[in-house]
């Protein structure tokens, strides 16, 4: 019923059918191999269909931008909770918990074709193992299917951002940051492989407050400081659609918000 319901609200029925033909598919994996065997691709935010991976906040965002701009969107949750919340936004919402490899296996089954990948998903300092065994599951599930493109969602304290949140900070943040650091290295050495295209994006601290549309990006490592959610999906989606930020570790910071050092942005 959602499957019509897309249709007819679209007027598109390419990529609404999860599954297709024994031919569409033969003809879509060609195209996947294609892709894959080639260093450009292009990725059309108004027929790309894409899986987001993340409980809420900045997942919800994205999720809702990119409906929006036309996109196919999958947002897996481990919960019913916000299933009608996505529902209303006309994308799908396969179940699974990143923690078991089973159940992201079965999500990527799931859809017939997955253009990129957006994952946001996080522990807490109490249990961390999302932040690298989910994330990391997904990232092969991902590789797996042939995925294009791969973004994914960290913190600042990160890798060579270690020291940017400042000592308590990073102390205080230290068992959830390990474990991103693992699911980075993971990401980097996969697109090292040539297996998938990468970016990597270390917001500051998140706060749920209205977008105030000064976000940046930026290569400094050294940069920290307070970013609204949405304008962290706001990035999250530009750096999906921009062949630039390719391969790249960007942290996203709202100047508005940072006393200190002015940051150079990265042009997407």
């Amino acid at each position: 019923m959602q499957a019509q319901r897309l249709a007819q609200t679209t007027g598109r029925s390419a990529r609404v059918q999860p599954f297709v033909s024994a031919k569409i598919s033969s003809v879509r994996r060609s195209r996947a191999l294609t892709m894959r065997a080639t260093a450009s691709y292009e990725l059309d935010p108004d027929n790309a269909s894409i899986l987001v991976c993340g409980g809420g906040g900045v997942a919800l965002h994205v999720t809702r931008k990119l409906k929006d701009m036309g996109s196919w969107v999958w947002m897996m949750q481990r919960t019913d909770i916000r299933k009608a919340e996505i529902e209303k936004m006309m994308a799908f919402v396969p179940k699974g918990d990143a923690l078991s490899k089973d159940d992201v296996q079965r999500v990527f089954d799931g859809i017939e074709e997955v253009d990129a990948v957006v994952c946001t998903l996080g522990g807490s300092v109490a249990d961390p193992r999302v932040d690298s065994e989910g994330n990391i599951n997904v990232i092969d599930a991902a590789v797996k299917k042939g995925v294009k493109k791969f973004i994914l969602v960290t913190s600042v304290g990160c890798g060579d951002s270690k020291d940017a949140p400042g000592e308590r900070v990073y102390n205080i943040l230290k068992p959830v940051l390990v474990e991103k650091d693992k699911a980075e290295e993971h990401l980097k050495a996969a697109g090292a492989d040539g297996k998938l295209t990468y970016v990597i994006i270390r917001p500051g601290g998140l706060v749920s407050e209205p977008a105030t549309g000064s976000a940046i990006l930026t290569e400094d490592s050294s940069a920290s400081g307070m970013i609204h959610r949405e304008d962290v999906a706001s990035l999250v989606v530009k750096a999906l659609f921009s062949m630039k930020a390719d391969n790249k570790v960007l942290t996203a910071i709202d100047p508005t918000k940072i006393p200190g050092p002015e940051r150079v942005a990265f042009q997407l």
